[in-house]
């Protein structure tokens, strides 16, 4: 029974429906009906179901055609999720409710509209309800993913083959014998979309934009709609991929990519559920979704590659990576996504992820090893091998099969490849760095099979692997390098090079290597490898001669192999100039002498001599010099057989023609070389095959064919005699020489010597080299003086030489020497003093490398056979050497001190000052010890600080090293003597003088243009203030040995004086000052002085070595910094400036947090220096410290609220209010950057932050503006003002302060009202007046309840200020009074409302009345709720205001129509708006009226008048009386212009209620009353007044029909009569008076008008009166008739036509018929003139309208005898005329009347 209930209740549904004609009957049903007909689904009968189904897609059909239709979504929603729901839904059928309901809700989404601001009510309440969110989100991915026009296929029994599109998992499906899904779908959830009815494709995309639209609006949290999003983005049809897409990429930003929600769905939706072996296949079958399709994978990967988190997605990351890398559908583009998420993957994933690493690398190495398509793909996959290795090197340690591949396929693949190859082995190189043992040994077999490939970069990388990771100690690989360093390409040679000669200190080396292998080993590894080589197709072949290497390589070999000797000996010379080699010649020495004794004593053991490292050494080389040469070979050769001649030349005596033909080769060097070679060899021999050699020597230099054998010859002729007289001296210092030596030697020598004048230089250079070997050996075998060669020619030779033009620098370099030498190896020389003199005179300018050399002569020449220059070089040190004792002593070191001390040092010429101090730093160096030099410290000294100040860089350089020398040598006692010496002369500036001479050289070249201040010594007296400062005067010298910054010390000979070991120790020793000295060198190293920068620049890298130095010391810095920034020396205030800013640069917070207020404030004093220089800097500082600053504020924390605490107020009250431009405007840069990213942390600073920036408004405009506005006209301000107002509110100060509002609260409101009532009282400029107003309004708007208690405050503050003289200011202010009201007490707002009232009505002055007039305006606008609610007291304000005049100049009233719409705002009509608010208008017009202002009470009258006219008839008591006694009232007393008004008012009062006025009333004036005192005006003297007097009481007496015509004669006859007589009077006048008197005469014609008028008003009804006046009036208007212009014309016979309409005469048979005749035959005479008026056709018709009137009258009273013949006569000739009138109407007329006439009896 129950079910036929239901199913009856269905059917009526169902009717309902077919009833339904609009949609919104439709709305209406759905509404009530569809929640109960769903809840039906749960019925237990099968027909009830079904009926609701059909219904449902009855329903479904309906809807879909009407979009407008609105389901009951809410309901439905709440009913869907109800928990009492499912009690009903049975399991059958659980789904179905909530399926139908999607399937209605689905397709609407398209067309909701949602609110367009999130916040608002939204449509659905879904933030209560997760589940139903859930749910309804699955349901819409499912929607999203569904393919167009899909259909599911329910399989035969069969099972299908599986399709190509799913893989396996389709295979697991199809055989349960289940649908294929598309991919990303389940069965369950394609059932779950198709639903009963399944929708078009053109539906289904419909659906899928109303569900992007739905997400878009934001009805469900984001974070739960990112996957939607991207998957519609991913859709075949255009509009919905565009509109996700857009979407997307607008909430780029917002959307937190790390969220594990949104990655966890990424991956479900991408991977689909894979059944996972650990937990079994949990899923139901039909439940199961497919992975996703390869498009939708293309859209999701890209995303995966923003997310850090992604990334860390272990094991789902591999998964995705083996899909996209080795999946069923991928393609090109897929894969190079995949790609690049494995390089995501290897950035960010966690190292320690074993098996993460491994499978990434089996990915990549089978990817790489299948792949062989697009090259681009393979290059990516590749980088990611490389990328992988440098996040986990342990990975691929153990596999050096991965680099062999790589090396293989480097070889093999084409360019792109090659080059990503090389790039992913050389970042792979760092895995291998800590390889031993076996591994080792295969790389290195590796790298060796790869290095000489023909593919550069395969050489390049197996380079790198050689250099990495090897010891560099390791020979093999040392080789190997060497083979490099001889490649063709610069790329790999030049980079084996660097490594090879790279020194171990620099790189981080591994524990217990050496920086090189020892010599032996390298010798043998390199001989055995040679011996294979030559073997092989290896080797080289140049000329005749087989090399197992090819050159490059060969010399490099070389090269390496004298490294290794070197650091073997004990040597550590890096340098790779020979000069350098040899002075670690003797070490060698001691070294190969140790190796070949060895060799000695172990000689049993090895075959032969063969084996001895040094032995194959020589051969190798011989090998290398023979076949190509080298200067650097043979130098090698060379040294090391000069170390150790005894052992070594016997090898080379069969040799000696070889050496010979080494002779004559092309390069001077090597012939030089090979000289020395012969010398070395053939000294060693026995006498007499010496004395061969040297008689073969003499001959060859007769050879004049080839110089070079001649160069050769001399120079092995020095060294040959150089060395065997050096020997005969050292071995046997007492035998003589052999007396046919000594021949055969004097004979060599003057052979050579011969060539001293040859024409050669390169001979000549010989000759001089040869002499000075011998002369330093001993003593030439030549005359002292005489005839010839002798030793004082060869002196003189040499001297002119020094100076001469023509030489060239070698020479010069080499007589110098020579000259030296010359007392060195004789003890007697005779000329030792001219040679001395004679080279200190030489001084030529420029040349500043040869006094150096000068120097060194000077010392050897002085100190004469003591010289350590007479050792042998090869074998002994300097510091080794000590002469014999039985040489004469010839030192004369004295004499040359004290030459140069008084003499040179002093001397005017700069150049012979500068050589001067070059020789006494020589001097001092080199003699350190001779007692001389030691008891002249004090002078020295002297000498060396008068030098300082000179202006050449090197001179003072050089002087300065002097000092620190000095000081070194003296004792405790001479230090502090040389000490308070050297800071006294420093600190005074005394100075040395230098007498000027003719030949002075007062400007040298580039001192021209520098200041002679001593500016040269500013550098030294800085040092020494620094020195003072720490107590420490001495360290002055410290200082200038760190302070080198010549290049000159850089080369060979400014070298040998070793400073930079004696600034090292400098260095040390200054260790413990650091904390003082950090601090000041600091800040030096910014002085604006190239010179002390410099200085202090090289102290600083020499001191300070610790890069966190700064850090160290950073607060002694800052202090040092900030206490200097005001220094009264403008160098110091610009270099602290400059300092500062590198400082702060880059700084977290706390670092300087507790000195930023102060730092700020000294910076903006330093912004305004005197000097320009210094401003600049403070002006670089001040911007830098801003951008810190505002980072700071950026940041999150403690630190940004104290950062923001301390700044403010110092860029507020310091800043801002500035009167320096710059400081203001970097002031609110700043405040305005820090606004915008400190955000909420200027809260508790809103109170200061914001008046400061009003108050800045202001400050901040060019003052010109505030002139210019006061000059201007009222318009040009006003457009001016506002001009400059909108300027203000768009600044940057405005838009921080906007920015502040957004973060304020009742908590800081209380400090911040205050302010701003301050502000608006006494705020003097226009933006700051107009910017507090638009803060108040936004106050009003942004915290409203927050504002109540202080609207009071406000609102009297704006009310002070609103009478500006400014419209603009007045206009803004009361924009924000309009909106405070809102947020003020009603006793307030009526408070506001009474002041308006008493403004208007008693001030004067025009700024009160139009702030009146905008204030109620605006609260009308804005706030009209709070106008409602006082109407009483505004509106009639409002009404009265609206009557106010408006200004002759302005014109138009613009205030008066501000008013009236306030008033048409809040009244229903005028009418009855006047009615509503009678009492109080006619209050208020009766207060203007009793104004004491004559333009107010011409206000209140015209008021007074609109209401009198608006109520027409309705004016009863009481108000009638009121109305009317407070428009008497006004009348009393004198006249004022605007008084007219109410004349008006009460003529119109009284003519529209003459009725009302007739019953008596309580307060209510009569008629009489009123007409007394009219009357009365009308006797006023001003004819303006008098007219509109007269009028008034002419409506008054019309409409009141009383009879006062007698005092009205008595007033208007006189005007008419004046009139008359001044118009028959007037002759005409000349021009000037035209104006004058065409006004004069407009006003008589209106006086007239308005008489006559008054007279036809007045003309009253009784008898007597008439009587008495009739004959007067009807004579007057006739006279004027005839008198008159038209405009008259027309009034005079308005008015007779009144006077006869009136004449109780006409009324009926007269008693006075002869009267009446007599006025008719005037008439009829003065109506020719009008009748007949041919112009103005007014005129005729009105003349017409008067004739027709009398026909009538005459005619109605019967009295025709009265009007005579004549007057007839009169008429018919008048009409007559107008027969031919141009007006038809008036012509009809006219023949009309005539007629009637003539027919007359």
């Amino acid at each position: 029974m129950a079910a036929q209930d239901e199913l009856n209740q269905l059917e009526r549904v169902f009717l309902r429906l077919g009833h339904a004609e609009t949609d919104e009957q439709l709305q209406d049903i759905i509404s009530k009906f569809l929640p109960p007909v769903l809840l039906k689904l749960s019925s237990v009968q099968e027909g009830v179901r079904k009926k609701v189904m059909e219904l449902l897609v009855h329903l479904n059909k309906r809807i879909k055609s009407r979009p407008k239709i609105q389901l009951p979504v809410e309901t439905l929603l709440v009913q869907y999720q109800d928990p009492a729901a499912a009690s009903f839904v049975t399991a059958h059928y659980w789904p179905i409710q909530r399926l139908s309901l999607m399937h209605l809700l689905i397709p609407t989404l398209y067309h909701m509209k949602y609110p367009s601001e999130p916040s608002k009510a939204s449509p659905f309440v879904l933030t209560e309800r997760p589940k139903t969110v859930q749910l309804l989100l699955e349901f819409m991915l499912d929607v999203l993913l569904m393919p167009y026009g899909f259909v599911l296929n329910e399989p035969p029994s069969r099972p299908a083959p599986s399709s190509p599109q799913g893989g396996s998992g389709t295979g697991a499906a199809s055989a349960q014998g289940l649908p294929q899904p598309p991919p990303g779908m389940s069965v369950y959830a394609v059932k779950r979309v198709i639903g009963e009815a399944q929708w078009s494709p053109e539906q289904l995309e419909q659906c899928k934009l109303g569900i992007v639209k739905f997400i878009e609006a934001e009805q469900v949290p984001e974070v739960e709609t990112v996957i939607h999003l991207v998957v519609a983005s991913s859709d075949t049809r255009h509009s919905v991929a565009t509109a996700a897409d857009l979407e997307l990429k607008s909430k780029q930003s917002i959307i937190d990519w790390n969220n594990p929600l949104i990655i966890n769905k990424m991956y479900k939706v991408y991977l689909g559920d894979i059944p996972l072996k650990t937990k079994g296949a949990t899923v139901k079958q039909e439940l199961k979704h497919e992975p996703v399709s390869t498009r939708v994978k293309m859209k999701i990967l890209p995303h995966l590659l923003r997310s850090r988190l992604a990334a860390e997605c272990f094991p789902a990351n591999i998964q995705v990576v083996y899909d996209g890398l080795f999946g069923a559908n991928t393609n090109n583009k897929l894969l190079f996504l995949t790609l690049q998420f494995v390089h995501h993957i290897c950035m960010v994933c966690p190292d320690t992820n074993k098996p993460l690493g491994l499978m990434l690398l089996n990915g990549l190495t089978k990817l790489i090893n299948e792949y062989k398509e697009d090259p681009k793909l393979l290059c990516v996959a590749y980088s990611a091998v490389g990328k992988l290795s440098s996040r986990m090197p342990q990975l691929f340690t153990k596999d050096i099969a991965l680099v062999q591949q790589f090396f293989e396929s480097m070889c093999k693949e084409d360019a792109d490849v090659r080059l990503a190859i090389q790039e992913a082995l050389s970042m792979m190189v760092g895995a291998y760095v800590n390889l031993q043992g076996a591994l080792l040994n295969l790389l290195e077999a590796l790298v060796a099979a790869y290095i000489t490939k023909p593919e550069v970069q395969v050489r390049q990388i197996a380079m790198k692997f050689a250099s990495t990771v090897f010891a560099p100690d390791h020979v093999a690989s040392r080789y190997l390098l060497l083979l490099a360093a001889g490649d063709p390409r610069e790329e790999v040679s030049g980079e084996a090079r660097r490594t090879l000669r790279s020194l171990p200190s620099t790189k981080t080396e591994k524990e217990g290597s050496r920086p090189m292998p020892s010599f032996p080993e390298m010798v043998s590894y390199i001989h055995e490898k040679a011996a294979q080589r030559l073997k092989t197709p290896a080797k080289y072949i140049v000329g005749t001669s087989t090399l197992p290497f090819n050159p490059a390589t060969f010399g490099e070999i070389v090269l390496y192999l004298r490294m290794c000797l070197a650091y073997s000996a004990g040597a550590t010379s890096t340098s790779q100039s020979l000069m350098d080699m040899q002075d670690d010649a003797p070490l060698i020495g001691r070294y190969v002498q140790s190796l070949l004794f060895s060799e000695a004593s172990s000689s049993s053991a090895t075959k032969g001599g063969e084996a001895n490292p040094v032995h194959v050494y020589m051969n190798l080389l011989q090998q290398l010099l023979s076949a190509v040469g080298g200067i650097p070979v043979m130098y090698c050769l060379l040294e090391v057989v000069s170390v150790c001649p005894e052992k070594l030349t016997p090898n080379f005596v069969d040799k000696i023609d070889w050496i010979k033909g080494l002779m004559n080769t092309n390069k001077e060097d090597m012939r030089e070389l090979a000289a020395q070679l012969y010398a070395v060899v053939v000294s060693t021999m026995s006498g007499n095959e010496l004395r061969t050699a040297v008689q073969n020597l003499i001959k060859t230099t007769k050879d004049t064919h080839s110089p070079e054998t001649q160069h050769g010859a001399i120079l092995a002729l020095g060294y040959m005699v150089g060395r065997y007289m050096n020997k005969r001296r050292s071995l046997m210092p007492t035998e003589p020489t052999p007396k046919e030596n000594e021949e055969l030697i004097a004979m060599a020598t003057k052979t050579i010597g011969s060539f001293l004048d040859s024409e050669s230089p390169l001979l000549t250079v010989a000759a001089v080299t040869a002499l000075g070997e011998i002369g330093r050996n001993s003593v030439l075998l030549i005359p002292a003086d005489g005839n010839g060669f002798t030793k004082l020619s060869l002196v003189d030779n040499l001297l002119a030489r020094i100076p001469s033009g023509k030489e060239t620098g070698k020479m010069k370099e080499r007589a110098i020497q020579t000259l030296g030498f010359l007392p060195v190896g004789d003890g007697e020389f005779p000329h030792q003093k001219k040679i001395l003199q004679g080279l200190m005179d030489s001084v030529e300018a420029k040349q500043v490398e040869l006094q150096f050399t000068v120097g060194e002569a000077l010392t050897n020449a002085a100190i004469g056979s003591c010289s350590g220059a007479a050792r042998d070089v090869w074998t002994c040190t300097e510091d080794q050497y000590c002469p014999p004792d039985n040489v004469k002593n010839n030192d004369i070191v004295p004499w040359v001190l004290s030459s140069v001390l008084s003499k040179y040092i002093p001397s005017p010429n700069p150049h012979v000052r500068q050589a001067a101090c070059i020789w006494l730093l020589s001097l001092v160096k080199k003699l350190s010890h001779h007692k001389e030099i030691q008891s002249h410290l004090k002078e020295i000294q002297t000498a060396f600080i008068s030098i300082l100040s000179d202006p050449d860089e090197l001179s003072q350089d050089v002087a300065s090293k002097g000092l620190g020398l000095v000081y070194e040598l003296g004792g405790e006692q001479d230090q502090q003597e040389l000490v308070s010496t050297l800071v006294e002369t420093l600190m005074t500036g005394k100075r040395a003088k230098h007498d000027v001479s003719e030949d002075t050289e007062v400007f040298q070249g580039e001192a021209l243009g520098k200041s002679p201040d001593g500016q040269g010594l500013s550098t030294y007296k800085e040092l020494c203030a620094l020195a003072s400062d720490l107590n420490q005067p001495d360290l002055v010298y410290k200082f200038m040995n760190l302070a080198n910054h010549h290049a000159m010390w850089n080369s060979r000979k400014g070298a040998a004086f070793g400073f930079n070991i004696i600034a090292a120790k400098a260095g040390e020793q200054l260790a413990p000052f650091l904390p003082q000295l950090v601090p000041r060198l600091y800040r030096y190293q910014f002085d604006p002085n190239l010179a002390i920068r410099q200085a202090m620049t090289s102290i600083w890298d020499a001191l300070v070595t610790d890069k966190t130095s700064v850090e160290k010391y950073f607060k002694e810095i800052l202090q040092d910094v900030i206490s200097n920034l005001t220094s009264n020396m403008w160098r110091v205030r610009e270099s602290s400036c400059l300092a500062l800013n590198d400082l702060i640069r880059g700084r977290q917070a706390d670092e300087i947090i507790d000195r930023l207020s102060e730092i700020w404030e000294i910076l903006f004093r330093v912004l305004d220096d005197i000097k320009e220089s210094v401003r600049k800097a403070a002006d670089l500082t001040l911007k830098t410290l801003s951008k810190v600053c505002v980072r700071m504020c950026e940041s999150t924390g403690a630190a940004a609220q104290r950062t923001v605490a301390v700044l403010l107020p110092t860029l507020l009250d310091k800043g801002i209010v500035s009167n320096v431009t710059e400081v203001r405007t970097l002031s609110i840069q700043t405040l305005v950057k820090i606004s915008k990213t400190a955000g909420s942390r200027l809260k508790p600073h809103a109170p200061r932050l914001i008046p400061a920036l009003l108050e800045a408004l202001s400050v901040l405009e060019p003052q010109v503006l505030n002139y210019l506005s006061l000059r201007a006209t009222e318009q040009e301000k006003s457009a001016m003002d506002a001009a400059r107002l909108s300027a203000a509110k768009s600044s940057p100060m405005m838009e921080t302060i906007n920015m502040c509002l957004q973060h304020l609260d009742v908590s800081v409101l209380g400090e911040l009202v205050p302010k701003l009532c301050e502000l608006l009282k006494s705020g003097i400029g226009l933006g700051t007046k107009g910017g507090c107003a638009s803060v108040i309004v936004s106050l009003t708007v942004q915290c409203p309840q927050d504002l109540t208690p202080y609207s009071g405050k406000l609102m009297s503050s704006l009310l002070n200020g609103i009478n500006d003289r400014s419209s603009v200011i007045q206009k803004s202010f009361a924009f924000a009074i309009g909106h405070l009201v809102r947020t003020t007490k009603d006793s307030s707002v009526e408070k506001l409302l009474q002041k308006m009232n008493t403004w208007y009505l008693e001030k004067e002055e025009a700024p009160y009345k139009s702030s009146c007039c905008l204030v109620v305006h605006a609260i009308s606008h804005y706030s009209p709720d709070v106008l409602k609610a006082h109407a009483g007291v505004a509106l009639p304000l409002a009404f009265l205001g609206m009557h106010q005049e408006p200004e002759e100049e302005k014109g138009e009233s613009a205030e008066a129509n501000l008013w009236s719409e306030v008033w048409q705002e809040h009244v229903p009509g005028s009418f009855v708006g006047i009615r509503l608010y009678m009492t109080e208008l006619i209050a208020i017009t009766q207060r203007a009226l009793q104004s004491q202002s004559w333009k107010m009470k011409a206000q209140g009258a015209s008021a007074m008048a609109t209401i009198a006219k608006q109520q027409t008839g309705s004016l009863v008591a009481p108000h009638l009386g009121m109305v009317l006694s407070a428009l008497l009232q006004g009348l009393a007393g004198r006249t004022w212009a605007g008084k007219e008004e109410l004349l008006k008012a009460v003529g119109s009062v009284v003519s529209k209620c003459s009725v009302e006025l007739q019953k008596p009333a309580a307060g209510q004036p009569t008629v009489s009353e009123v007409l007394d005192l009219v009357l009365k005006e009308c006797k006023k003297e001003s004819l303006v007044y008098k007219m509109a007097a007269l009028r008034s009481a002419a409506d008054i007496l019309e409409s009141t029909q009383e009879d006062r015509f007698q005092e009205i004669t008595d007033i208007i006859l006189p005007l008419i009569k004046k009139n008359q007589s001044a118009s028959a009077s007037s002759p005409r006048h000349d021009d000037d008076d035209d104006d004058d008197d065409a006004k004069a005469r407009e006003l008589q014609t209106e006086v007239l008008l308005c008489a006559f008028e008054t007279l036809g008003k007045t003309w009253p009804k009784t008898i007597q009166t008439q009587n008495q006046f009739q004959n007067e009036v009807c004579s007057i208007i006739c006279d004027r008739l005839k008198l008159s212009t038209w405009r008259v014309q027309l009034g005079v016979l308005r008015a007779l036509k009144v006077f006869y309409q009136r004449l109780l005469l006409l009324d009926k048979k007269p008693q006075n018929a002869a009267v009446l005749t007599e006025m008719l035959s005037d008439t009829c005479t003065a109506l020719a003139t009008p009748l007949e008026n041919k112009s103005y056709s007014s005129v005729r018709t009105e003349a017409l309208a008067v004739v027709e009137l009398l026909l009538k009258r005459i005619e109605e009273s019967d009295q025709w005898e009265c009007l005579f013949e004549r007057s007839r006569q009169q008429l018919q000739r008048s009409l007559a005329t107008m027969e031919t009138d141009s007006r038809p109407d008036l012509k009809d007329k006219a023949q009309t009347m005539r007629r009637k006439i003539q027919a007359l009896p």
